[in-house]
């Protein structure tokens, strides 16, 4: 293990608690997936995001992690409330296609815009579908345990019958009596003991598509109880991390919990996770206000509010500069700002590779080396400090200052020495690209299209056809390279 002190911020606690796993140096940890009815959204994105970094920094910490993000693929009510329709039946009805044939349409979509975007593939990835089974045996054991009853072929979760001994609501704040006053009755409701029960399982009506057979009938599991089911069967009846979207707090990972202790007779999980949400210009996302746009839109600029096409590495760059419990605002003016950054850190990994030590009769310098130091440090301190990407982030940029004065000759590598140099670069290229998960976007046939151009640029310096070099300067640069004279002879970069 790496000598680093991880804080996670727990919801269930709501302090920072210093990271201490069941079982190390295993890492159980369970995110929420998407329901795949539709595109995937920029929110998921941004939570995804966040679990990625955690799980590549508990890699770097040197902890093996066994990652599951499930697919939501049964067929749910679209209301917590248990009412309403089955989003995905009512896309396969409108598009006359099986139910299936969606749920693979827009799971792909989700996993072509993660690989877009350099996300690490989880350990597992179960569907709700392919565990019908364990549902259906864990709805049976609330019943037993009587903290569920069966009513007209569905079944609910008793709440009030829970609240008796355990604290329904500690996970998001919630008082049981304050939901009760704020309870609206609703149609169909009346079946249930209790506004606040929740389906685990729901008799399925004629027009239902997804229905399985069950003791109670036939019908489909509730939202909550797939991930209670999936979560234990592949990381245990208590395993270290939960995550997902602060809209899951509650009602979603409540219930979990309430699932979970009644299946298994214990707290599910120490730490619970939570990502904030996003905003544009402002303003909540909204389809109503014309405001929220998918990930496609952003990489095509294929949308009335961008100005311009913004790469994958861009908006994931743009996304790590803020936290994330902290609320994200899109704009184009800091996306243009993020894309500006993103290259000067991707130009700084191109030159932090190329870099080797070499002894030379240089003077060490104490204040340099020092300063190297100090600041690697203090990328993994951010890190540690609750993931904090946007102060690391930052470091890094500190720490380009050092890896750009070294290769423009100002500051010779044996002024640090062989060790803080190689601790210099191997932070810089480390933390990039296997923690933030930032890697170079190259143009296709880059290195060929660049590499011909700069023999024809070299030439014309030779021969001082000055606007030949001009010429072809100004053709570098519409495909977003610049090219630089230096020292040691012509190179190129990222436009920043």
């Amino acid at each position: 293990m790496r000598n680093h002190n991880l804080k996670i911020y727990n919801t269930l606690s709501r302090t920072k608690e210093v990271f201490q796993p069941i079982d190390p140096p295993y890492v159980g940890l369970y995110v929420c997936g998407p329901t795949v009815y539709s595109n995937v959204h920029l929110g998921n994105v941004r939570t995804f995001l966040a679990f990625d970094v955690l799980c590549r920094y508990l890699h770097y910490l040197g902890y093996k992690v066994r990652y599951v993000r499930n697919i939501t693929d049964v067929g749910h009510l679209e209301s917590d409330a248990d009412e309403g329709e089955d989003k995905i039946a009512k896309k396969a009805r409108l598009e006359q296609l099986e139910p299936m044939e969606i749920v693979q349409r827009y799971t792909n979509d989700f996993h072509n815009v993660l690989d877009q975007m350099n996300f690490l593939p989880p350990s597992i990835e179960p569907s709700a579908t392919g565990h019908i089974v364990e549902q259906i045996e864990s709805v049976k054991t609330l019943i037993s345990n009587g903290l569920a009853y069966e009513a007209n072929g569905s079944v609910y979760f008793d709440v009030s019958k829970y609240n008796q001994t355990q604290p329904y609501g500690k996970l998001s704040g919630r008082v049981v009596a304050d939901l009760l006053n704020e309870t609206r009755e609703l149609d169909g409701q009346a079946e249930k003991r209790n506004p606040l029960d929740f389906a685990v399982w729901k008799k399925a009506s004629p027009e239902h598509i997804m229905r399985w057979p069950s003791p109670w009938g036939v019908g489909f599991p509730g939202w909550h109880i797939e991930c209670t089911c999936m979560s234990t069967k592949y990381l245990g009846k208590h395993f270290d991390i939960h995550g997902g979207g602060m809209d899951l707090k509650f009602p979603h990972h409540e219930c979990e919990i309430a699932q979970a202790v009644g299946v298994n007779g214990q707290d599910p999980v120490n730490y619970w996770m939570h990502t904030n949400m996003l905003t544009v210009n402002g303003e909540k996302m909204s389809k109503s206000k014309g405001n929220s746009f998918l990930p496609a839109q952003l990489f095509a600029g294929d949308h009335p509010l961008l100005q311009h096409a913004f790469s994958p590495m861009t908006v994931r760059f743009f996304m790590l500069q803020a936290h994330y419990r902290s609320t994200l605002d899109f704009s184009n003016e800091a996306l243009v700002a993020a894309r500006k950054g993103y290259r000067r850190l991707v130009n700084g990994l191109l030159v932090a590779k190329k870099l080797k030590y070499e002894p030379s009769a240089a003077a060490e310098d104490g204040k340099a080396k020092d300063e190297v130091i100090k600041l690697t440090e203090a990328v993994g301190a951010a890190m540690d400090d609750d993931l904090n990407t946007a102060v690391a982030i930052a470091h890094l940029f500190s720490l380009l200052k050092s890896i750009n004065k070294i290769h423009t000759g100002s500051l010779p590598p044996a002024a640090l020495g062989e060790e803080v140099f190689t601790q210099l670069t191997r932070t810089f290229v480390v933390f990039t690209e296997d923690v933030l998960g930032l890697k170079e976007e190259k143009p296709d046939a880059v290195d060929h299209l660049v590499g011909s151009m700069l023999e024809l640029y070299t030439e014309a310096k030779v021969n001082k056809a000055y606007d030949k070099v001009d010429q072809i300067r100004a053709r570098l640069r519409t495909i977003g390279i610049t090219v630089k004279d230096m020292k040691t002879g012509i190179e190129w970069a990222y436009e920043e």
